[in-house]
């Protein structure tokens, strides 16, 4: 199974406040659609309640605790192990990614699982309650970087950036 995880974070490692993204980056939203649509995303039920609706040609994996069932969800789960078996199982080919998208502790269960690293590198440091974990550079080959410059739509220049382990081990 190929394993990714997609963030956007900033300077500080910050990826959430209040449930929230701490600034609004409409081209970054574009760049999550591209690069997950028609794949599954495994995501803490946090993250799935903070969307404002299941994200269309999408799996949904969901790791909940809560015995209830989330509307919209494709699969619920209670350990990062079952969201893993399912990955492995319903993603839609076997060319396909499997997404970690958040929160913070499904980043942090999956960087060492993880074989590609997607990050918006955002040129700031807002306030954030949520972080993505610390991570070793020099285990991580980098890919490709496209710098974005702040502008009338985006407040923050950023950098959409793609990391391949260097080696797994």
């Amino acid at each position: 199974m190929k394993l990714a995880l997609i963030a956007a974070m900033g300077e500080n490692r910050g990826i959430g406040l209040n449930q929230t993204l701490p600034w609004h980056l409409p081209d970054d939203y574009g760049y999550f659609k591209n690069k997950t649509e028609h794949h599954l995303l495994i995501m803490g039920r946090q993250t799935f309640e903070s969307l404002p609706r299941p994200l269309p040609n999408r799996i949904h994996v969901v790791i909940s605790s809560q015995a209830s069932k989330l509307v919209g969800v494709d699969y619920q789960c209670q350990s990062l192990e079952q969201a893993l078996v399912l990955g492995e199982m319903h993603r839609p080919a076997e060319t396909s990614w499997v997404f970690g998208i958040g929160g913070e502790r499904v980043f942090t269960d999956l960087l060492p699982k993880a074989d590609r690293l997607y990050l918006t590198e955002v040129h700031a440091s807002p306030p954030a309650d949520r972080f993505f974990p610390e991570f070793d550079r020099g285990d991580w080959h980098e890919v490709s970087r496209d710098h974005h410059a702040t502008d009338e739509r985006h407040p923050y220049a950023f950098d959409f950036v793609v990391y391949d382990r260097a080696s797994k081990g």
